[in-house]
């Protein structure tokens, strides 16, 4: 098992998964904190990597498009300090860190996981009911049904139409927007025979979003309702609700010797941190042991 521990989460792995648990400093954001641990399983990853700094580093997961509801929601403009799948790492533990790497490099060889696009969603979202309050609303999910309600700040005439319930099966599109300069956000959904070109600030089935602090809690909302909808991936005739993959490649004839002369050399790597003291005596001991057993 590979494991970084930081002030700003900490990241463990297996062999199957990694459990990325954030951290309890005053500076891990909002949207982190109440998404919790997430588990992802090695098969949504398509890579892994570390960047050095002069003060810190940092790892960065990437994964599989269509893999994650969150990701697909927000179409990749969640900003670094709400990104879950990035991990601040401070200087004495960037030997750990590439050893961490290696790993989750060597286990997506070992298992052949392609890093093409998948037909269905890996990761759950988040759990539900959730609730999240910013800019001119309130959202709300119960996994069922979709509830916004307004606030004094919202323009008259969306507020006059009262709150509103929307069902999941009439949702056909979620999106969350950040607020860019003077431009504002939103969270839109896309309702069955209610398709609009208005504003966020006019549309009654959206909020909008001005930038303020709570603002990346409502990409869970999103998320949650997202990880419901169909896959924007998933053949017409999808009948099956469970996530599935596009099929792999078959592996070449050479490849199982290949691992085997990967694992040979990690192994003598691993010896190299160990001896240079990178890596205590127990972690090189469940590292070797982590390596044997895939020999």
């Amino acid at each position: 098992m590979a494991e970084i521990i930081q002030k700003d989460g900490t990241w463990a792995f297996d062999g199957d998964a990694l459990r990325l648990t954030p951290g309890r400093d005053k500076n891990v954001s909002l949207l982190r904190r109440a998404l919790g641990e997430l588990a992802v399983p090695l098969g949504a990853l398509a890579g892994v990597s570390f960047e050095q700094g002069k003060k810190s580093g940092r790892l960065r997961l990437r994964l599989r498009d269509g893999a994650d509801p969150l990701l697909q929601a927000t179409g990749g403009k969640l900003t670094e300090p709400n990104d879950p799948y990035q991990l601040a790492v401070e200087s004495d533990r960037y030997g750990v860190a590439e050893y961490f790497v290696d790993e989750v490099r060597n286990a997506l060889l070992l298992d052949q996981v392609p890093a093409g696009p998948v037909d269905g969603y890996l990761l759950p979202g988040p759990a539900v009911p959730l609730s999240a309050s910013a800019g001119d609303g309130t959202a709300g999910f119960d996994g069922d049904h979709v509830r916004l309600e307004w606030n004094w700040k919202t323009e008259d005439a969306k507020a006059a139409a009262g709150a509103r319930t929307l069902a999941v099966g009439d949702i056909t599109a979620v999106e969350w927007h950040p607020a860019v300069g003077l431009e504002n956000g939103c969270l839109r959904f896309t309702v069955r025979g209610a398709e609009t070109k208005a504003p966020p600030k006019y549309d009654p089935n959206s909020v909008e979003l001005w930038g303020f602090k709570k603002d990346p809690l409502m990409a869970l909302v999103a998320a949650a309702v997202q990880a419901r909808l169909p896959h924007p991936a998933a053949p017409p005739a999808e009948a099956d609700a469970r996530p599935k993959e596009l099929s792999p490649t078959a592996p070449e004839p050479a490849a199982a010797e290949a691992d085997h002369d990967a694992l040979l050399r990690r192994l003598r790597e691993l010896g190299e941190l160990h001896s240079s003291g990178v890596l205590t005596d127990e972690e090189f001991s469940l590292a070797k042991q982590a390596v044997l057993r895939r020999m």
